[in-house]
């Protein structure tokens, strides 16, 4: 597939061909430390490649790793990459990257951390979850759920899971379980046994250029399901809606779930019926079990037209009913027993970042979550208004990418406008050059005086944590370093 004039393909110089087998090829990691690279390095060794790698600092992942026998070298070095060795480097890695350039400059192969993995997928049931958001923890529910069952899977997922530990874990069944990442299009890399799409919402149009292109990339993602594969598509996003149709007018097969109606021609529909949270923990007597405990209870009943099937989550929001709701469709795909798996998922306690709690101090308790699209923050704040019941729901907001915040300032100031207190503070650009005129005023500017623009960082946090009353639920969102607030907010409401 080709994207504003390019293509998707990170796969660069020439090499081994690597399409038929595996043993004894040699692959290099550029990253071997990160979540979704430590389980491919796993992955691509138990099918007897050779395997070594670099990260920037040493960690438990390199540790583990080093315990398998592989080599990690810490830092990156030109020499260190042997020079018969396939280069594999994810999105993160920079094309100024030294191991990187130099391989390009003997003319190596390089490929994207999706295509080897989409490699040592080969000949396990692959299951790939995308959507613009709720991938991470509709993954992590999918693999919580069946690792509880004893399927023993593996998984890849951004983001480590409560209970579970590292969000890359290699098991010794034949699940694969997987964030399938449509920012760059390398989700078009794998061709799965099954094909989750949360949403189409339009996102990474710095990447796609149209609205047009991200849905064309996603009806592409489904195509590549190998035959007889199953598409699970949320028929309450319209985007995916339009998937679905499109996959069933091109003859696949096609599972639909949400709270409204499903698509005709589908092979069946979920429908979740009677969805309420449970109680909620508020005053200052219950402080420690805000901090301790996996939030407040979250029910539905699924019916997927053989009988309702009672769902119990220890984890918040409506927008978790829906990402349970396509675990569970999946689960029972892979043959595990209708009310085992929905069971399975009652025992899901959430992932890093995903409204985790951080603590708690003079009956204020601090939550932090990586919402970081519209779409995202309006779900953390109903959530979130739910949880805190007659208390006072403050959140310091750090905008991600200054792209997404000139697209959607409207939209995130409507979503923020749920909260009581917003404080907003300068984006955070990651992969993005500063734009002039584009930062978080954008967004308060236009919350008719509900939100402030506090560009510093530590400022920004104080003034959030100094309103603060007993029974007032904190938040921190976004994708970048505003997580590292949520110690400094607790630090400053514990002070006497």
């Amino acid at each position: 597939m080709t994207v504003n004039g390019e293509e998707t393909s990170r796969d660069h110089g020439t090499g081994a061909n690597i399409d038929n087998a595996l043993p004894g090829t040699r692959f290099y990691l550029i990253g071997i430390g990160g979540a979704g690279m430590s389980v491919l390095a796993e992955l691509l060794a138990a099918q007897g490649a050779v395997v070594s790698g670099s990260d920037a600092r040493e960690s438990a992942a390199t540790e583990h790793i080093r315990g398998l026998g592989l080599t990690v070298n810490i830092g990156h070095e030109a020499a260190a990459v042997p020079t018969d060795a396939i280069v594999v480097v994810s999105s993160a890695i920079r094309d100024s990257n030294p191991e990187l350039a130099a391989a390009r400059a003997r003319g190596q192969r390089v490929i994207h951390r999706s295509q080897a993995l989409a490699l040592a997928a080969s000949g396990r049931d692959f299951v790939a979850v995308a959507g613009a958001h709720g991938k991470t923890t509709t993954s992590a529910m999918l693999a919580s759920g069946l690792q509880h069952l004893g399927y023993e899977p593996s998984w890849a997922i951004g983001s480590s899971i409560t209970g579970l530990g590292a969000g890359g874990h290699l098991g010794s069944g034949s699940v694969l379980v997987a964030e399938a990442d449509e920012s760059d299009a390398s989700f078009l890399n794998y061709a799965p046994r099954i094909a989750i799409v949360t949403n189409v919402e339009p996102d990474h149009l710095d990447h796609y250029g149209t609205r047009e292109a991200f849905e064309e990339a996603f009806a592409e993602f489904s195509r590549r399901l190998v035959p007889g594969g199953l598409l699970i598509a949320c028929a309450d996003d319209d985007g995916a809606t339009r998937l679905a149709r499109l996959a069933i007018g091109e003859g696949q097969r096609v599972l639909t779930y949400g709270v409204g109606k499903g698509v005709p021609g589908a092979c069946g529909h979920v429908r979740i019926t009677g969805a309420a949270d449970g109680p909620t923990l508020e005053g200052p007597e219950n402080e420690e079990q805000r901090a301790t405990s996996s939030l407040i209870a979250n029910a539905a009943v699924l019916d997927d037209g053989h009988g309702a099937i009672r769902l119990d989550l220890a984890v918040p929001g409506e927008h978790n009913l829906l990402n349970a709701a396509a675990a569970w469709a999946a689960g029972v795909e892979l043959g595990a027993d209708r009310q085992d798996m929905a069971a399975a998922l009652g025992h899901f306690q959430g992932t890093n970042r995903r409204f985790e709690v951080r603590g708690a101090s003079h009956g204020i308790t601090v939550i932090d979550d990586y919402a970081h699209h519209p779409t995202e923050v309006a779900a953390t704040m109903r959530a979130a208004r739910r949880r805190a019941g007659r208390g006072a729901v403050r959140v310091l907001f750090q905008p991600h990418l200054y792209s997404r915040t000139e697209r959607f300032a409207a939209r995130f100031a409507e979503a923020l406008a749920l909260a009581d207190d917003v404080v907003v503070t300068s984006v955070y650009g990651a992969r993005e050059d500063p734009v002039s005129g584009v930062d978080g005023f954008l967004i308060t500017d236009q919350m008719a005086g509900k939100g402030r623009f506090i560009p510093d960082r530590m400022e920004a946090a104080y003034a959030i944590a100094d309103e603060a009353q007993p029974g007032d639920l904190l938040l921190t969102v976004g994708a970048g370093d505003v997580t590292e607030l949520a110690a400094v907010i607790l630090d400053r409401i514990g002070a006497p």
